[in-house]
């Protein structure tokens, strides 16, 4: 990993919650999924964790990473465009919109997308077949997935992980968004948030914990302690905030996909642009 400033990367991430806000307010999404997991996915893109770009994103060797949780694609297209994978134009006059270039949910037709999803608990299974096939090849890529807290609760991603263990593949990092509120309500309405570490630990995984996954400076620090002779396949679980840096956005379920009105645009930008 590079040398990064803590400063300029808390700044990059508030400018791509205003850009996500802005795709939302335009043209609908899910804007608190995510608003919650923008540190996460700053400290993969912007600290060069991951060997993938705009140049290498078809090569063979470059790194894996996969947002199963596919309802943020705004803030991964937020990205993307940001590191020229693909023209801002795309945000300006395709997402969601015209030629649809960039759709609702994350689109492998978009370049730097690996998967599409949208429909959850699939992300894990299709990143272990990547894994296990580089594995055989003896490649050293890494192979990273996003997924959410409510999507833990689908059977597949279970069946994954037992998978994932099996093979003892330890060029694989799970991130689970642990945001604690699902498309309609709060985690703790239909499932235990508190077993999901022992949950983990029974399938053979290692388990970290991030106190504060909005923290991008602890995010930072634990991805460099990842040891690349790690014997077991690594899941974070990261504590994070849904609709974090917006106020009236923050810890409420019907922000998770419902249309931004002018007034809440106005509030938001606010809080935004007082950081």
């Amino acid at each position: 990993m590079k040398n990064t400033n803590i400063k300029k990367l808390e700044l990059k991430c508030n400018n791509l919650r205003k850009t996500v806000l802005k795709l939302c307010y335009l043209k609908g999404g899910h804007i608190s999924t995510s608003f919650s997991c923008v540190e996460i996915l700053a400290s993969l893109y912007y600290t060069g964790f991951l060997n993938v770009n705009f140049k290498n994103y078809k090569n063979k060797n470059r790194d894996f990473f996969i947002l199963s949780k596919g309802h943020g694609a705004e803030i991964l297209y937020a990205i993307l465009c940001d590191l020229n994978f693909f023209s801002p134009n795309w945000l300006l006059k395709s997402y969601r919109e015209g030629l649809c270039k960039l759709g609702g949910h994350a689109d492998s037709k978009v370049p730097g997308i690996e998967l599409s999803t949208g429909s959850l608990g699939h992300g894990l299974g299709f990143l272990g077949g990547i894994a296990l096939s580089n594995k055989l090849d003896n490649r050293k890529n890494k192979h990273v997935v996003l997924l959410g807290d409510a999507e833990c609760t689908a059977g597949s991603v279970w069946e994954a992980a037992a998978f994932i263990s099996k093979y003892k593949l330890n060029n694989i990092i799970a991130v689970v968004d642990l945001n604690k509120i699902g498309a309609t309500d709060f985690t703790n309405k239909f499932t235990n948030n508190n077993t999901i570490s022992k949950k983990w630990l029974s399938f053979g995984w290692r388990v970290i914990t991030v106190k504060n996954g909005n923290d991008i400076k602890s995010l930072i620090s634990i991805l460099k302690k990842i040891n690349k002779s790690q014997k077991k396949p690594l899941v974070i679980l990261a504590n994070t905030l849904k609709g974090k840096g917006a106020r009236i956005l923050e810890n409420n379920p019907i922000w998770h996909s419902r249309p931004v009105t002018e007034d809440i645009y106005k509030k938001a930008l606010k809080d935004l642009s007082n950081v």
